[in-house]
């Protein structure tokens, strides 16, 4: 499994956020459920499923604590900070439900399978336990809880893809939507937990998906991320075609599906695992101007020895062949990875290795960690986690501080240039300016001017002047 973060403001665990749509009828629902979601996100999306099974249930989302009936949060197992994080809100949580003894609360995800005991018997901090692929369960799963009884579901599903739910958008700025195409992951990387909490690969329907993509583009979304744990693996084969005439929907044309839907409507994808992305896909991305050129391209160690015993099945030769011809047919595609510090067995020497592949490759941006053992995982089983935490972290330390000079190189080099950016709201920072992305999925900043057709959704040319490592700054042309 690779991580799937999209924004490159967030790190690898992002904090907990509670999501309401921001349109819900308050007289509309009866009861209500709020949901923090942690981690990667493929959970983000996760919750938008599980607020859509629960709106059909009569259940309204809420940004409020006070007035839920419902508390779920939607966990990650990927470190093990996010495991405390959660842990410790659980334990707030529980304070509350000592005023309400009606308020339900329940975990949702990663977590579920392996901490089911905890939570629920050892802990008691919760009343439910359902797992990724048994959200369709959750409307029996409350009404056993509102029964007394602990309710638990965590089984794993072969088939279950969620294509049939449209998702209920939580508080997302009406711009940019996520859209889930594939669930679980064969890459059995060793220091990875996803294949045993999300089980096997399956592809989603390929109908449904374009589906989704055509709805959210009437409704102004004006950018879909297509997302799967490694989404070059897609493969759908429809029902109704026989084993004469099977016509397979891969990933490269699935791409290109979505991208014909409208030239005004932009493509992302994450994420893509090195050895499975082909030719086929940087073709239909070099045809399609919709398609936005930017790639996440995990790389985790820049050491051949680390590597396979991460199980990754390249080498660091391999990687830099494979970021050499993307640059060859996308000169201008950004490309973005994945790097752990201080993995099992990892010398200095290997240490090293990852510094000048991140230099050979000029990364525009990375998501950094330290190497945290998470149980049952093959690393877990096979090998001693033997780097100190001080080496760890120093080493990460020096991986951010070289990602931070080839960050700010990438955006000097954009100084001057003129991008067509998706305007996605209001600067953060000052509600005068305007903030939002260009194809290589760079955060660009500029000023709002007299001209009042630019809003939300908007396409607009920004010509750079001004960079820092994380933003570029610029003036609309």
């Amino acid at each position: 499994m690779e991580t799937l973060f999209i924004d490159k403001m967030h790190d690898e665990l992002r904090q907990g956020e509670a999501f309401a749509p921001a349109a819900t009828d308050p007289i509309a629902y009866k009861k209500r459920f709020y949901i923090e979601s942690y981690g990667c996100q493929m959970n983000f999306a996760d919750s938008e499923v599980v607020a859509s099974i629960l709106n059909q249930e009569g259940f309204g989302a809420t940004r409020n604590l006070e007035e839920a009936d419902l508390i779920f949060v939607n966990t990650c197992s990927i470190r093990e900070k996010a495991e405390q994080t959660v842990r410790k809100r659980l334990t707030e949580f529980k304070r509350l439900k000592k005023q309400n003894k009606a308020l339900l609360i329940g975990v949702l995800g990663c977590m579920a399978e392996r901490l089911k005991s905890k939570f629920l018997e050892e802990e008691r901090l919760v009343d439910i336990v359902v797992g990724p692929d048994a959200y369709r369960s959750l409307p029996a799963l409350v009404s056993e809880a509102a029964g007394g009884q602990k309710a638990v579901n965590v089984l794993l599903s072969r088939e279950e893809t969620y294509a049939d739910i449209a998702p209920v958008r939580l508080d997302g700025n009406g711009v940019s939507a996520f859209v889930s195409i594939m669930r679980g992951c064969n890459n059995m990387c060793s220091f990875c937990v996803v294949p045993f909490t999300r089980g096997r690969e399956r592809s989603r329907d390929a109908e449904s998906i374009l589906h989704e993509c055509r709805e959210l583009f009437a409704q102004g979304y004006r950018e879909v991320t297509l997302l799967g744990q490694n989404v070059d693996s897609y493969y759908f084969v429809p029902d109704d075609a026989t084993a004469q005439e099977s016509t397979p929907v891969t990933f490269a044309k699935l791409l290109e599906k979505v991208a014909l839907i409208s030239p005004l409507l932009r493509v992302r994808f994450s994420t893509s695992h090195p050895k499975d992305i082909t030719d086929e896909v940087l073709y239909i991305m070099q045809r399609y101007e919709n398609i936005c050129q930017y790639i996440h391209l995990p790389l985790q160690s820049g050491s051949t020895r680390v590597l396979q015993l991460m199980n990754r099945t390249y080498t660091k030769e391999w990687y830099m062949a494979k970021v050499d011809r993307i640059k060859t047919l996308l000169p201008d595609c950004g490309i973005s990875a994945d790097i752990i510090a201080g993995f099992c067995s990892e010398q200095e020497e290997d240490h090293l290795d990852t510094l000048r592949v991140m230099d050979y490759c000029g990364f525009d941006f990375s998501y950094m960690f330290f190497y945290s053992e998470r149980p049952g995982t093959l690393a877990a089983r096979r090998y001693q986690d033997d780097i100190p935490e001080t080496v760890k972290k120093r080493r990460l330390q020096e991986i951010v501080e070289k990602q931070n000079q080839l960050s700010l190189r990438s955006n000097q080099r954009d100084l001057e240039k003129i991008f067509t950016v998706l305007i996605e709201g209001d600067s953060k920072k000052n509600d005068q300016e305007w903030k939002g992305r260009n194809s290589q999925n760079k955060v660009i900043v500029f000023p709002k001017t007299a001209n009042s057709s630019l809003e939300k959704g908007s396409y607009v040319r920004v010509k750079v002047t001004e960079c820092t490592q994380a933003t570029l700054r610029g003036v609309p042309v």
